[in-house]
């Protein structure tokens, strides 16, 4: 079967590899759709970061580069092993992309994406949706309905990393917002925000991003740093009071220090994106005003909530798609564009 193999920093090739063994406990899943993450392209421009480097590795897959990329996918129910009896051929499925020790408890309330060695799905090794076939523990394997369009179900999972954002900052109904920054994350979190009753401030600027914002309706004011002045515009929103709480989808130190400036005293600042260099902050701002500054990394137990709003309409994921390419086409037109043309793309997503 095709497959897109990543062997080192900037050197991905589709290649023909086996299919993959439908063992006792998991679910074998023909492919539909997989997006291209920014993490995917930190790996491409910088990596390997979350794969792990040839002849080293991971302690749980002990899979090393090439490492089969994709971690954002859709698919349908192909084989199930033995054991599994709660999912069906044919049903139509996402991934939560965990490689994850099997010594961890993974149930309700438990923190399991803090656990040594955790890794992803397309990253870490165990396969990944940038392959025709895949084989997955049914334990991270979510069904989806059918009413759901594949190529949408694909945006699951990063809508389940803004899902898992909202739930860490303690946000609520009625709360004013600011997303700093409008890539994928950005304003898919903006989404659930919206979804949640939270006025939504976004800074964007990429014509085709704000753009997008205004057209999806996830932002109630959208604001360009090069046109205004953002704390000031922000402090007018909220007359003088600060946002309740921020969020930081850039990894650009201006935007973390804007973040800071902006939230109200006692607000929560969450930073979301994976920071790939050292960054710094304005201990005096955080503690004159008792900011809580909080990590947060993908979800626990999010996606079937975050699967929900999208089976209730209340997450519409179709307008956040901006091309469709084949898997011949990753790395000219997926990785290539989103590097270096990203004004012409919001969210690329792999026909597989």
């Amino acid at each position: 079967m095709k497959a897109a193999r990543f062997y080192d920093k900037g050197d991905i090739r589709i290649e023909d590899i086996p299919e993959p063994t439908i063992e006792s406990g998991t679910v074998g899943i023909d492919v539909a759709w997989c997006g291209i993450c920014g993490t995917d392209l930190h790996e491409f421009m910088e990596g390997p970061i979350f794969i792990p480097p040839c002849g080293h590795p991971h302690p749980v897959s002990g899979e090393s580069a090439p490492i089969t990329m994709g971690h954002e996918f859709s698919g349908v129910v192909y084989a199930v092993g033995d054991g599994v009896d709660d999912i069906e051929i044919g049903q139509h499925v996402v991934v939560e992309p965990y490689i994850i020790a099997d010594d961890v408890d993974t149930g309700p309330g438990e923190s399991y994406q803090l656990s040594k060695n955790m890794n992803f799905i397309g990253l870490g090794g165990h396969g990944g949706g940038l392959s025709e076939k895949i084989a997955v523990k049914r334990r991270w394997v979510h069904p989806i309905s059918d009413a759901i369009p594949l190529d949408q179900a694909a945006l699951i999972e990063p809508l389940t990393v803004g899902y898992h954002a909202f739930v860490r900052s303690g946000a609520k109904a009625g709360d004013i917002a600011l997303v700093g920054g409008g890539g994928p994350i950005g304003l898919l979190l903006a989404a659930v925000l919206k979804a949640k009753g939270i006025t939504v401030i976004l800074t964007e600027l990429s014509a085709k991003r704000k753009e997008k914002a205004v057209e999806t309706g996830v932002s109630d004011y959208v604001l360009d740093p090069s046109e205004v002045n953002v704390t000031e515009e922000v402090m007018r929103i909220t007359k003088d009071r600060g946002v309740d709480v921020a969020f930081e989808c850039t990894s650009v130190n201006e935007v973390l220090d804007m973040l800071v400036e902006t939230t109200k005293p006692g607000g929560t600042v969450v930073i979301v994106s994976i920071w790939s260099h050292p960054a710094t902050v304005n201990v005096h701002s955080v503690v004159m005003k008792e900011l809580d500054v909080r990590g947060t990394i993908a979800y626990a137990n999010n996606h079937e909530e975050t699967i929900k709003l999208v089976e209730e309409g209340k997450v519409n994921l179709e307008p956040f798609i901006t091309q469709r390419i084949k898997l011949d086409d990753l790395v000219a037109e997926g990785f290539e564009r989103l590097i270096h043309n990203n004004e012409s793309a919001v969210k690329i997503i792999v026909h597989i």
